[in-house]
């Protein structure tokens, strides 16, 4: 990475490099267990080698942008292409429609469907009164009573809440804000966090650093072996 002139530090596990769109985040031992969930719903391959975190808002302008502009790009090249594992985070900026929306992903999770209900929700101009979103229910053909009984009992707040605090560990404060980092987290916990709706172009560059630095650990693997 290059050198710039500027760095301070948020009293978190974050380096920022002014200059830079990039934040590199550094980790004593080993990355935090949550950034890796057994409960994850992973778009692409669970195994791929690399992995990208977005913490996002359903209600958010940047967020939108990021999936209508840059997340095409990312699925056709690294996600359906078993390169990238893609998890969603929420992280609503507040009460009402931020939260209910993230509620309602996971309410269409139970019934298998929460994709389809992340694209629905990203495609609906923000508008998620609770009519609304048990409209976009019956257009998935999900079961309207389950989902509705769920939203209504605030099933997953607690979850979304543990989303909220966990970016908060690493000093994301808005967003959208990612972490791309090797699958294998545990092991070589070098951490790229994205905070904003950057362009394809910088995605592209950190996913392939970070897959032509596997590339070569496998290699040096291989050849000791």
């Amino acid at each position: 990475m290059a050198m710039f002139k500027h760095i301070f530090k948020i009293p978190t596990l974050v380096t920022i490099c002014l200059g830079l769109v990039l934040l590199v985040i550094p980790v004593q031992a080993k990355a935090p267990e949550f950034l890796i969930q057994a409960d994850d719903v992973v778009r692409g391959d669970p195994k791929a080698p690399i992995t990208l975190v977005e913490y996002s808002d359903f209600t958010c302008h940047f967020c939108q942008k990021f999936f209508h502009e840059t997340f095409p790009k990312l699925l056709s090249e690294y996600i359906e292409t078993g390169k990238v594992r893609f998890v969603y985070r929420d992280f609503p900026r507040g009460l009402g429609s931020p939260l209910r929306a993230a509620d309602a992903a996971r309410c269409a999770g139970e019934q298998q469907a929460y994709w389809p209900m992340h694209d629905r929700l990203f495609n609906s101009d923000g508008q998620f009164s609770p009519e609304n979103l048990k409209k976009f229910a019956t257009e998935l053909k999900l079961k309207e009573g389950q989902f509705s009984q769920c939203l209504e009992a605030h099933k997953y707040f607690p979850d979304i809440e543990k989303d909220l605090k966990d970016a908060g560990t690493l000093g994301i404060r808005g967003t959208p804000a990612f972490v791309i980092f090797p699958t294998n987290v545990p092991d070589d916990p070098n951490l790229i966090l994205i905070p904003g709706a950057f362009p394809y172009e910088t995605f592209k560059e950190e996913i392939d650093k970070l897959l032509n630095l596997q590339s070569t650990s496998d290699s040096k693997a291989h050849a000791s072996s």
